[in-house]
């Protein structure tokens, strides 16, 4: 369990909170870049409770802007995007992505004003699928690097997205919370012996075990954690291994199916509300799997089951996210649910608005859960009283360097190398020796 006020650092990302105040510390996953067209409609953004706007101009150059325009505070999500510019409605004040104005057709030519009137404008990169944003200072920056999920230009990236009415941390949780894929996603992650792709199909587990033994790795970037079952073969000899990998602030990289690996990209929009992003990735352009038939599978096809800005249409709390009870007892599913994302966002969004971490009762199997939060918690408090930025500590590893994974492994196997490149293996390793001579130097003294 935790405090309430372990809970509201935990969770709160507005304003001067020091979780969100870290978060600004790193590159942010803004927007999906297929959101913003050249010349298109504005799209609004909210991201640590901050209302934004984002376009691309004629050119094709991002743009990310304070919403309320500085004349009088009208949105300029309503705005004309055209000429290289967003031009607000009210009285025509144009801005370019950098937030200069660059037309003021209300005032004099003459006017100084243009100088003094420059707008609140993020710098931007682009990739990975999405448009990214640097929320911090600007002598704080750090250099953009290729997320895990696109780690070269000939990566094939599908992503599902929605808008969920939760906070960050509990969505994050869900992510790092191995031991309920075997409940609640166990109609969708069926056991089977056997080659999974043989069989056509990429989700199935070579276990029955609904009871993992979980083991944490702390790394400097954040965690890995292995989540170890028996196999339904030689499980007298092998175990069944999947590592998730969290980085933080906002990724988590899932175990892989038999196809394509899995990602979940967690951004908060306020305390009460998330943007969850659900990727399927592979390495190659022919690999992996198509964004339409991602979403299809995931249940969160734009204009079918979310809208235009990744709104749920048809499942929300107030219908029980169209639970079908018939197929319950039928034993054609275990939840009713369809789609893996839409089981979690009901369990997610069913512990509140900000989940009352005080009244838990916690077990073995959550020993990752226990790990992320005291990790974030911690970083958080570093950051307010040092200004230390957790995965900004040397030694850094380039995100594109990490991987989770899964597999059936001799028990004699060490998991904590297990899908680490030769690069982590040599930074884990360093970590290590250092935790040792911590240890060490603490037992003489």
């Amino acid at each position: 369990m935790l405090t309430q006020a372990e809970n509201e650092l935990l969770c709160r990302v507005e304003g001067d909170a020091p979780m969100g105040q870290m978060m600004r510390r790193h590159w942010v996953p803004a927007v999906l870049s297929e959101q913003v067209t050249s010349d298109g409609a504005p799209v609004r953004v909210q991201l640590f409770g901050e209302k934004l706007v984002a376009f691309r101009d004629s050119n094709g150059k991002l743009g990310l802007l304070g919403e309320a325009c500085p004349h009088r505070k009208a949105s300029l999500a309503f705005g004309r995007n055209e000429d290289c510019g967003l031009r607000c409605l009210y009285h025509g004040w144009k801005f370019d992505t950098d937030g200069n104005v660059i037309d003021m057709p209300s005032e004099p030519k003459a006017s100084a004003l243009p100088e003094k009137a420059k707008h609140l404008s993020y710098p931007t990169r682009e990739a990975g699928g999405f448009v990214w944003a640097y929320m911090g200072p600007p002598d704080a920056m750090p250099e953009f690097q290729a997320p895990p999920w696109a780690p070269h230009e000939n990566a094939r990236v599908a992503i599902a997205k929605v808008e969920l009415p939760c906070n960050w941390a509990q969505i994050m949780e869900g992510q790092i919370d191995s031991a309920h894929s075997s409940t609640l996603h166990s109609s969708d992650m069926r056991p089977a012996k056997g080659d999974a792709t043989a069989k056509g199909d990429h989700w199935v587990r070579p276990s029955t075990d609904k009871n993992p033994r979980i083991q944490v790795q702390l790394t400097n970037y954040g965690m890995r954690y292995a989540a170890i079952r028996r196999p339904i073969v030689n499980a007298n000899t092998h175990d069944y291994v999947r590592i998730t990998t969290y980085v933080a602030p906002f990724t988590a990289l899932i175990p892989p199916n038999s196809t394509y690996n899995v990602t979940s990209v967690i951004v908060p929009k306020s305390d009460t509300s998330t943007y969850f992003h659900f990727i399927a990735w592979a390495e190659g352009e022919q690999a992996g799997i198509a964004t339409e038939a991602w979403r299809k599978f995931c249940v969160l096809q734009v204009g079918e089951d979310v809208d235009a800005q990744f709104r749920p249409i048809k499942r929300h709390a107030h219908n029980d996210y169209l639970q079908d009870r018939a197929a319950m007892a039928g034993g054609d599913s275990f939840t009713g649910i369809s789609g893996i994302p839409n089981q979690d966002i009901a369990m997610w969004e069913s512990m509140g608005v900000i989940a009352d971490r005080t009244q838990e009762r916690l077990g073995a199997s959550d020993i990752a859960i226990v790990q992320f939060r005291r990790l974030m918690i911690d970083a958080a408090k570093a950051f307010a009283d040092e200004g230390r930025v957790i995965g900004h500590i040397a030694p850094r590893l380039p995100q594109a360097k990490l991987r989770s994974y899964q597999g059936v492994v001799e028990k004699t196997v060490p998991w904590r190398t297990l899908g680490a490149s030769d690069e982590e293996v040599k930074v884990l390793s360093g970590l290590e020796e250092d935790e040792t001579d911590k240890e060490m130097a603490g037992a003489a003294a």
